[in-house]
């Protein structure tokens, strides 16, 4: 299946994006299988992580099509390239940056960069964005997602991202988030295996009953 085709489907299926801020190259087979096991098809480790272009290397080899594997904090070109080069398919940024968005298309990957007002929303689906991650989404919360919906592109996935639990997914998918990015509800360093699989699975569930209410 084609990173197109897997991307419709996690989109349609299970829009959820682990950050996994922190995770070491000896963790990230374990906690990355752990996630999957429990539902998520989109792994994320953001770059000020140890060794962070490793245990995307070994992540995106060992799961192959079961999971989009990428990158978060990618703030210039270079780290695109490095991203591409591992095996990385879909680069995440905390910033609105063109080139880095034009970079990553240009390379086939998923971009996925953040946006916290309109203007930036906009200059980031201007230069191919794929989806936009509202960040910190704690800070504008449900009525600014709402606000902002109202005058975005439609087809452009939004994904609120910052203090998202299982208790106010539904807050956010009632005003138009269509997926969302969750950091330490799903894993923080130190967590077992275990422990991520739970988080994970709790996370699932909750998504699963949010989208069906």
């Amino acid at each position: 299946m084609s990173l197109d085709a897997r991307w419709r489907d996690a989109l349609d299926t299970m829009p959820l994006v682990a950050i996994l801020r922190g995770l070491r190259p000896s963790e990230a087979l374990g906690v990355g299988e752990c996630l999957i096991r429990a539902g998520f098809k989109i792994l994320e480790v953001p770059l000020n992580s140890p060794d962070p272009f490793d245990s995307i290397k070994a992540m995106a080899s060992a799961f192959g099509t079961r999971a989009i594997v990428g990158a978060g904090t990618v703030l210039n070109v270079a780290d695109v390239e490095t991203l591409k080069a591992v095996g990385g398919e879909i680069c995440i940024s905390p910033n609105t940056n063109p080139d880095v968005i034009r970079r990553a298309k240009a390379l086939d990957m998923i971009s996925f960069p953040a946006f916290f007002t309109p203007t930036e929303a906009f200059t980031a689906v201007d230069a191919g964005a794929d989806a936009l991650k509202l960040f910190p989404a704690e800070l504008a919360g449900p009525q600014g997602l709402k606000a902002m919906k109202a005058v975005l592109p439609r087809h452009v996935p939004v994904f609120p991202v910052g203090g998202v639990s299982a208790d106010n997914m539904k807050d956010y998918l009632d005003v138009g988030a269509a997926g969302f990015g969750i950091g330490t509800s799903v894993f923080k360093p130190g967590d077992t295996a275990e422990i991520v699989y739970n988080k994970a699975k709790t996370l699932v569930d909750a998504w699963t009953k949010v989208r069906h209410f």
